[in-house]
């Protein structure tokens, strides 16, 4: 599989590496933000560019008929205009807010466990997200993927950072640090005691396996996927 790599930054080259190790070939990459390159040489695309070339560098996969992945964030304001333009063009195309298999199933758990508490009007609950200083956005993707799990299994109707004067709105706590990779904790607090759902990452390589899995599922696809397609579940 030859892929092209549209941001080649961290998250790019362990992509890159991994991509290798598993026998594909990386036919382009793209350091900075360019509108100057030609992706007749590749099967699929893969983009981790910053959130201002974000969008564009999806459209252009799509209006050249190559499949691509996102994992960039920050740019979701844009995301209904993508999926049109994708069946518009048959093409395919996967947005992940995070591609690791563990967030994916902890996305799913969050549900769960929103569900389970919604009638237990005791509880107060808010999220909160660590990320290394380099992350371009606040609160991440991921975050608000979870934010958006419980708000649709519970009497919240929207989410804001810290501090939250709205008590119908969600909180999410971001907190920067050095050498963080992830981490995200949803907590439910009353007057008793606290219940907490988190996932820890160790390293970048569950997100930049999860990419290139996602990649290699697409080839021949049409349509518009998330990772619970990639990963079947239901």
């Amino acid at each position: 599989m030859k892929i092209a790599l549209l941001g080649y930054g961290k998250m790019g080259k362990v992509i890159e590496s991994i991509a290798l190790s598993r026998g594909h070939e990386i036919t382009l990459k793209i350091d900075k933000d360019s509108e100057n390159y030609d992706l007749n040489s590749v099967d699929v695309a893969i983009n981790f560019s910053t959130p201002e070339s974000a969008v564009e560098n999806i459209r252009k996969a799509l209006v050249n008929n190559v499949p691509i992945i996102s994992g960039t964030t920050g740019w979701l304001s844009e995301l209904e205009s993508i999926e049109a333009l994708c069946k518009d063009k048959g093409g395919a195309f996967i947005y992940a807010s995070n591609f690791s298999l563990g967030v994916n199933i902890f996305f799913e758990l969050n549900k769960s466990l929103a569900k389970m508490m919604k009638n237990f009007i005791d509880y107060n609950v808010e999220l909160e997200e660590i990320h290394h200083k380099q992350k371009l956005d606040a609160p991440s993707g991921t975050a608000i993927t979870l934010a958006e799990g419980v708000i649709e299994n519970s009497d919240y109707n929207s989410w804001e950072l810290a501090p939250a004067k709205d008590s119908k709105k969600l909180k999410i706590i971001a907190k920067r640090y050095d050498n963080v990779p992830g981490t995200h904790t949803v907590n439910y607090n009353s007057n008793i005691d606290q219940i907490s759902l988190t996932h820890t990452a160790h390293n970048r390589k569950g997100f930049a396996l999860g990419a290139v899995v996602a990649a290699e599922w697409i080839i021949g696809k049409k349509g518009v996927y998330t990772m619970n397609d990639v990963l079947n579940i239901k």
